[in-house]
This record gives structure tokens, C-alpha cells and sequence, in this order.
């Protein structure tokens, strides 16, 4: 009976924890932090704006060195391999990510995330492989797309297989505007879960189970240790 008690009081502090730590405590069931849209969707509430981002890569022996660049906030990162542009004499080459101010509607494209504007002042002449952080609020995307005109036409990326959570990962051998997003001929992908706190939901729901099959087993576990009981000086008698 104590160690049901104990049990109990341990998988309701397991709630009440879950809903006053901060968000982010638990990776892997939601974005660690809301997502930074332009044109948010009715469902984001309150919003900050993307951020943007820069890098001067150095140059050595004639050839730029590894690099990421990436925004503040971390929804895009591209990273460079060595001698991945053409220098031309330059001791560094830099790349600037910029988030558009507006947010492009193809006819054959639907946009989960930002469309993001990736410009350096040297040519590229090697893969560099691009992550977009995308949201719970809408469908997952299935692909990443570029363009040298926002207005289109969006090229499809060669597709590559996800990563971490709620992030999509491909490669472009050319700088320009990028965004994930999925065919408007195809059914939208099942969305995110949606989460409580900053994606708390899975252990909140996971400790009350558990809080509600304890107290359920309590009643049972009172009835055979007073029949235990019972037996016990049924026996005594007996013996006497």
C-alpha cells in the first residue's frame, strides 16, 4: 500500500513538473522555441520576425576554408566545403542570408517556411548543402525549392532524407532564394503535433495514464490486502 502511494505521489509530481518547465525541456516532441514567420498563420499568436545572417569566410592558400552560415535564430544554415567558390584573388568571400519581406504563392508550390535570399560576392562552384527549420503549425514539407526570381519558376532540390526533427536537409549548386514546401497536386502532409508548453503534450498525456491506472489499481490492491488480512486471523483462530 505505501509503495502505490509513493507511486501515485510521484506520477502526479510528473505532471505538475511537466507543466512548469520551461519550453524546450523536451527535444524532439516540438520546435524548441515558436517559429519566426513573415506571414504567420492565424494559429502562431504572437510572432517575431526572421532573422538574417552573415559570414566572411576566409580564404587560405587560394581557397576558401569549411564554413556554415546561418541566421540568428537558426531556421536556414548553409554550409560550404573547402574551395567552394571562386576566389579570384579575394582573401575572404562574403555570404549574407536575408529573409523576404514578402511571401510568394506559386501555383504549383505550397510554402511551409520563409523564403530565405542567399547571396555572396564570389561564384560558387561546389554542392553546399542547405537546412530549413520548418514549424508544427502546418503540414511538414516534403521538399526544398530555389529560384533566381521569387516570382518564379521554383526548382525542386534533389531530395535527401530528413534529419533532425522538424528540419529538411538538401544540397544546391547555385545561391538564390530557397524555401520548403510540398506539390499543391498532392495531398498536404500530416502537420506536427500539436503541442502544450512548448511540447509538453506526449509526457503530460503519458503521466496521467499513469497517474489513472495507480489510483484505478488502488481499490483492488485495499480489497486483497484486507482479505489477506482476514485470512490471516481466520487462521490464527483456527489454530487457537
Amino acid at each position: 500500500m505505501k509503495r502505490l502511494t509513493l507511486l501515485a505521489a510521484a506520477a502526479i509530481a510528473y505532471v505538475l513538473a511537466a507543466w512548469m518547465v520551461a519550453p524546450g525541456f523536451y527535444d524532439g516532441f516540438g520546435p524548441t522555441e515558436p517559429y519566426r514567420w513573415t506571414c504567420p498563420p492565424p494559429q502562431a499568436g504572437a510572432n517575431t520576425k526572421p532573422s538574417s545572417g552573415h559570414a566572411d569566410i576566409k580564404v587560405t592558400n587560394g581557397k576558401t576554408e569549411a564554413w556554415s552560415v546561418y541566421t540568428s535564430d537558426g531556421q536556414i544554415v548553409i554550409g560550404f566545403l573547402p574551395d567552394s567558390f571562386d576566389v579570384a584573388g579575394k582573401s575572404t568571400v562574403s555570404v549574407d542570408i536575408t529573409p523576404l519581406d514578402t511571401c510568394p504563392e506559386p501555383k504549383d508550390v505550397r510554402f511551409v517556411t520563409n523564403v530565405y535570399r542567399i547571396t555572396s560576392d564570389a561564384p560558387l562552384k561546389k554542392k553546399a548543402n542547405i537546412t530549413l527549420l520548418y514549424s508544427n503549425l502546418k503540414p511538414h514539407p516534403d521538399d526544398i525549392y530555389r529560384t533566381d526570381d521569387p516570382n518564379g519558376p521554383w526548382t525542386l532540390l534533389e531530395r535527401t532524407s530528413q534529419g533532425q526533427p522538424y528540419t529538411i536537409y538538401s544540397s544546391t549548386d547555385k545561391l538564390g532564394y530557397f524555401a520548403a514546401g510540398y506539390a499543391s497536386s498532392t495531398t498536404p502532409p500530416p502537420g506536427g503535433v500539436v503541442t502544450i508548453g512548448g511540447g509538453q503534450a506526449l509526457p503530460i498525456i503519458v503521466a496521467v495514464l499513469i497517474v489513472v491506472v495507480v489510483l484505478a489499481g488502488l481499490p483492488l490492491a485495499l480489497m486483497r490486502r484486507r482479505r489477506s488480512a482476514e485470512g490471516t486471523e481466520d487462521d490464527g483462530e483456527e489454530r487457537s
